[in-house]
């Protein structure tokens, strides 16, 4: 049912100063390049930083390099290797895929965690060096070299590697489900007969890292729809998905699949769904006078606030048009590489990395946060254009997110030039976590990877994470803590 103008208008007067969400952020702004409302920004920043009393700077202090050259952290943290592309190997032998990316993190047996990692490897399998393997039954496309392989650590240090799934194409990102499996999420809309594939791709596929025979014979969800896929969230409450696209010609989409009637979540239940089970929506956004919005690039002021209603996708499968074209521009509201998501605080977290000439407005990256129960979309996190992305200091183009059970969103950058791993607090302050200082490039012209796949332990002591080329995961471990007032 369509949101009405009434219901909104009271909606908003609610959100507007910032949804109140346990232990995580409220009205957030990044530092330096920032762009903040005044009207969202009356908390005594000194009483809500200060960690001993006296006052200080949010986060951990200063990033200092670590002796071996992959990462800088603050002092008192340190970091192990659990993978490496080309050099650590599975438990069949083949050597660790390429591009890391998407991470989720589960308790797995014996007090161990296991970690589906996404590998974002696309094109023809043989140019790829190190595919994910072949794995008997694993496999959907013989053709594809993307996939999933889990990781088995306990307390940081690897045990083991296998696959979860092969045989896909350029898994990006994705999301955790509440009956503990992994939806990874293919962003290509590459059909069979392209780029050497023999099957269609851009599809949703669920991985199971407690149970390996649960992910024999891969099928994908084809009821979640066939497009550039990015990331994805489950309502635990009302069973609704949420998926980005990651997309430009036009800009990508913000979805909803709404469960049939009746449907019941759980392990492998997405798999049973008919192709065009339930309703996949496109989201179409309006600001508080009920004027429609074209894209979320329009929003220049942390605590907008967009009302949502929901348009039926008309081809899901996207047989003759790519979905997001399948509506005309004053249909949906659009967004420039709309990428990581995660669900938390009764709704998800929605990145927008950065948006150019192809959109009406320009940024350096947008978080949002959608509330289902109110169907409201509030601009939590704006970066301003940075004018020399080369400096530390300056942050650009946030990727994949989590919610720290420490207070506030850590943030994997893939911006322009020095890579970070960011933390925001519920103050509006941002802070460093960890500097890439593994430079691909030459001393004239450094190239510093994206990071990807950052999430949490389940039990909170170890921050898991990523940069993608050449493919390093780390565990990160030091002195996490819950800052006065949920920082």
């Amino acid at each position: 049912m369509p949101i009405s103008r009434r219901e909104f208008a009271r909606n908003s007067a609610l959100a507007g100063a910032g949804v109140a969400l346990t232990g995580a952020v409220g009205s957030l702004a990044t530092a330096p390049g920032a762009l903040a409302s005044d009207e969202h920004d009356h908390g005594d920043h000194d009483a809500a930083d200060r960690g001993d009393g006296r006052g200080r700077e949010p986060g951990y202090g200063p990033l200092v390099p670590v002796p071996d050259g992959l990462l800088a952290l603050p002092a008192g943290f340190s970091y192990r290797v659990l993978t490496r592309t080309g050099v650590t190997r599975l438990e069949s032998g083949e050597f660790t895929p390429g591009k890391h990316d998407g991470t989720a993190a589960f308790d797995g047996p014996r007090g161990t965690t296991l970690l589906v990692v996404n590998h974002e490897l696309s094109g023809p399998r043989a140019g790829v060096a190190h595919p994910v393997p072949a794995a008997d039954g694993l496999v959907y496309d013989p053709a594809a070299p993307g996939g999933c392989t889990v990781v088995e650590t306990r307390r940081g240090g690897e045990v083991a590697q296998w696959v979860g799934i092969a045989g896909t194409a350029q898994n990006c990102a994705g999301g955790t489900t509440p009956w503990n499996t992994w939806l990874t999420c293919e962003e290509t809309e590459a059909r069979a007969g392209q780029n050497g594939m023999t099957k269609d791709h851009g599809y949703v596929f669920e991985v199971d890292p407690l149970d390996r025979r649960a992910n024999l014979g891969p099928e994908p969800v084809k009821a979640l729809g066939r497009f550039a896929h990015e990331a994805v969230v489950v309502d635990p409450r009302r069973g609704h998905l949420y998926l980005t696209e990651d997309a430009s010609g036009p800009n990508g989409l913000l979805y909803r699949w709404v469960p049939p009637r009746g449907f019941a979540h759980g392990r492998g239940r997405l798999r049973t769904l008919a192709d065009d089970a339930g309703a996949l929506q496109a989201a179409r956004c309006f600001d508080s006078g009920g004027r429609f919005v074209d894209d979320l690039s329009r929003a220049t002021r942390i605590g907008t606030v967009y009302g949502v209603d929901w348009a039926d996708v008309p081809d899901r499968d996207a047989r003759t048009v790519p979905v997001r074209r399948q509506f005309r521009d004053d249909e949906v509201t659009r967004g420039r590489k709309l990428e990581g998501m995660w669900w938390g605080d009764g709704g998800a977290y929605v990145v927008s990395s950065y948006a150019r000439e192809e959109s009406p407005g320009q940024h350096d990256g947008q978080v949002w946060f959608y509330d289902p129960r109110r169907r409201t979309l509030t601009l939590k996190v704006l970066f301003g254009a940075d004018p020399d992305p080369a400096a530390d200091g300056a942050f650009d183009g946030p990727d994949n997110i989590t919610v720290s059970p420490y207070g506030g969103l850590v943030i994997a950058e893939d911006g322009d030039g020095v890579q970070h791993l960011i933390g925001a607090t519920d103050s509006g302050r941002t802070y460093p976590i960890a500097r890439n200082e593994l430079n691909a490039g030459t001393e004239a012209d450094p190239d510093y990877s994206e990071f990807a796949g950052v999430v949490f332990s389940p039990d909170g002591r170890t921050l898991y994470a990523s940069i993608q080329t050449p493919g390093i995961m780390f565990a990160i471990t030091g002195p996490w803590r819950r800052r006065p007032g949920g920082h």
